[in-house]
């Protein structure tokens, strides 16, 4: 890293307290949110500091006490009488240090408490600011970065910036009491102990801010060591990666990238390292002037041994101290630095938002649902997905809609849960626009079954409830919803049924083949008893002879309510009541599967060659590997 002007020394000095002053605001901010996260264990911790902070002096001057006892001793004989102030005066300096581990023992709990619970707390407002996030930021690599930076900082700066205020307030009464201790010999002493520890503070102050722009600017290079160490674990992508001889190339491009990474952070460390071995030799040789100045006094009788004694510790203390109480300021700055990218990140407001006066969730449909005029296009495309589309869909009604891939047929699933908003037009529930409802109480009015679900690391039974764990559903309603996917026998199968652990990444977890995974999270759909029903590809899990089964038990669970089927297979939209095909992001034919087949268009030409070419192939369900790997597709999404 290089830097394309290089002021004067006094020039640079200031301009990194100008950079230090800026970060002031943060730091109130911090201890805020500490406060809020531990109130009582902060207020001990703060309590324990001031007492950790004045009993060095008490130590020093005790020592000063003690050889001054001792040296009247000594001259008077060394009798009990004269040794008794003495061996006092020790055995309250034992009980000082004594009383120093005891305080240092508590605020080591204090510490850790505070460490435990802020974790704890700021992890959580990490994940509910995620949570909260529009989908369509999450496909940005901006906003990966920035996710990347906070969850990296969140656990350990906002506590590195308390100890390091804590052990400037500590540091600053001590210092202050040193201080006191000194001026008596000469008013010159405490400057002298400032100035001498300024150079090791610019250095702290400039090497921390350069580690901080590095840090910042190879997000990139950490994430993709994180995507190649990912890519080389994971028990999904090992099979492949076997089969293609890919490990050697993955271990290869982790290696160039931590390498690159390594070579810049060592030589960051070594310039570091010699800039504060200069500065630690200019406090040294100041120390050096300082202890030669006052043996003299006291080879002149102006001063005695105990006096001395007392200098070379409140000296050398003080120094250590004022080194520490720089060191402290550099480190709050250092992590203030860090907490911006927390707080960027716990700023960023989602653009998919509730209305202000939400309109009351519906309970069921009784007119339908209507795309009007809807242009969209995703955030990280320049392609309009869908322009001027217009659908009506209507209520207590199976319509299925079919298309080629990238036809925009899943689109307008994420567009009904408002996972985007469209860029033009609108889409009506009952002649209400759907921006107009809560968002819970929208999503909360749809069943969704993705095309790609996730398999949940959960038991059969709670993998399926989690599509309505705000009703708390019953066995029996569980059971019910694995009866209408198709999944009750599968669960059956299971060594302990429904209390059966799904997945082998714990212990006793036990695998599932993709369709039995597809059925499980078309349950999980299915127990959400909501008045829509939104279906993306439900049976391209499923082999030929249960589609027909299936789609029995379907129209049985969707009878009263509305459902939007979005499939492949026209061995499934043949038996919806209406089916629209979709092609470049338009409805380009609409009606039963007859009339489709009578109008010889696209629908009926696609028949023709599905019929003829057999069985469609299977699409392979996308797993976390692969939802992790497009988090590093290059995206131009400004967030």
């Amino acid at each position: 890293m290089t830097l394309s002007a290089k002021p004067a020394a006094g020039g640079m000095f200031a301009h990194e307290l100008r950079r230090l002053a800026r970060s002031v605001p943060q730091w109130g901010r911090t201890f805020r949110l500490i406060w809020q996260a531990a109130p009582s264990w902060t207020l001990l911790w703060a309590i324990l500091l001031v007492g950790q902070g004045l009993l060095p002096l008490a130590s020093v001057y005790l020592a000063k006490l003690v050889i001054d006892s001792l040296v009247r001793a000594i001259k008077t004989g060394g009798g009990w009488a004269h040794m008794r102030p003495t061996l006092i005066l020790i055995g309250l300096s034992l009980s000082v240090i004594i009383l120093t581990d005891l305080l240092q023992s508590l605020t080591d709990l204090a510490r850790t408490a505070q460490s435990e619970f802020v974790q704890d707390y700021i992890k959580g407002l990490v994940h509910e600011q995620s949570s909260a996030m529009d989908i369509g930021v999450h496909e940005s690599s901006i906003y990966q970065d920035r996710l990347d930076r906070a969850r990296n900082e969140a656990s350990s700066r906002p506590l590195a910036l308390l100890e390091s205020c804590g052990s400037l307030v500590q540091n600053g009464i001590t210092l202050v009491a040193m201080a006191a201790v000194l001026s008596p010999f000469s008013g010159w002493l405490p400057l002298v102990l400032f100035l001498s520890t300024l150079p090791a503070f610019f250095v702290v102050l400039r090497f921390d801010r350069r580690y901080h722009h590095w840090w910042t600017e190879k997000t990139q290079a950490r994430r993709w060591t994180q995507y190649f160490d990912l890519l080389l674990t994971h028990n999904v992508t090992a099979p492949e990666l076997r089969l293609f001889g890919l490990n050697a190339h993955f271990q290869s491009s982790y290696q160039k990238v931590r390498m690159l990474l390594r070579i810049e952070r060592l030589k960051h460390v070594r310039e570091q390292s010699l800039a504060k071995l200069g500065a630690g030799t200019l406090a040294q040789l100041a120390a050096a002037g300082a202890l030669v100045w006052m043996m003299w006094r006291v080879l002149s009788g102006s001063v005695t041994l105990g006096d001395l004694a007392l200098f070379y510790q409140a000296f050398s203390r003080g120094q250590g101290l004022m080194r520490s109480l720089l060191g402290n300021l550099g480190q709050i700055y250092s992590s203030s630095l860090f907490l911006e990218n927390l707080f960027t990140f716990l700023d960023l407001k989602p653009k998919v938002a509730d209305p202000p006066q939400p309109a009351p969730a519906l309970m069921r449909v009784t007119r339908g649902i209507d795309f009007r005029n809807i242009t969209f296009s995703y955030p990280a495309s320049r392609r309009t997905a869908l322009r001027n589309f217009t659908l009506s869909v209507p209520a207590g009604k199976i319509v299925a809609i079919v298309g080629a891939n990238g036809a925009g047929k899943s689109t307008l699933l994420k567009l009904m849960c408002r996972f985007y908003d469209p860029n033009q037009g609108r889409i009506e529930i009952d002649g209400q626009d759907i921006r107009n409802f809560k968002l819970e109480d929208l999503r909360r009015m749809i069943s969704v079954l993705f095309q790609f679900p996730i398999s949940y690391q959960a038991t059969a039974g709670m993998s399926i409830a989690m599509g309505d764990l705000a009703s708390n559903p019953s066995p029996g309603e569980i059971a019910a919803a694995a009866r209408s996917a198709g999944a009750e026998e599968l669960i059956e199968r299971l060594p302990r049924g429904y209390e059966s652990q799904l997945g082998t990444a714990f212990a006793d977890g036990v695998e599932l083949s993709g369709g039995e995974w597809h059925r499980i999270s078309t349950a999980r759909a299915y127990i959400r008893q909501s008045p829509i029903i939104l279906l993306d590809e439900p049976t391209s899990m499923m082999d030929s002879w249960t589609e027909a089964e299936w789609f029995e038990r379907f129209r049985s669970l969707a009878r009263g309510r509305t459902a939007l089927v979005i499939t492949h297979r026209f061995t499934i939209a043949m038996r919806a009541d209406v089916i629209h095909v979709m092609h470049d992001g338009e409805i380009v034919e609409s009606g039963s599967h007859p009339e489709l087949l009578l109008s010889n268009g696209l629908y009926a030409q696609s028949w023709t060659a599905q019929m003829h070419a057999g069985p469609v192939a299977e699409e392979a369900p996308v797993d976390g590997a692969r939802i992790y790997a497009s988090e590093f597709t290059p995206q131009q999404v400004e967030v």
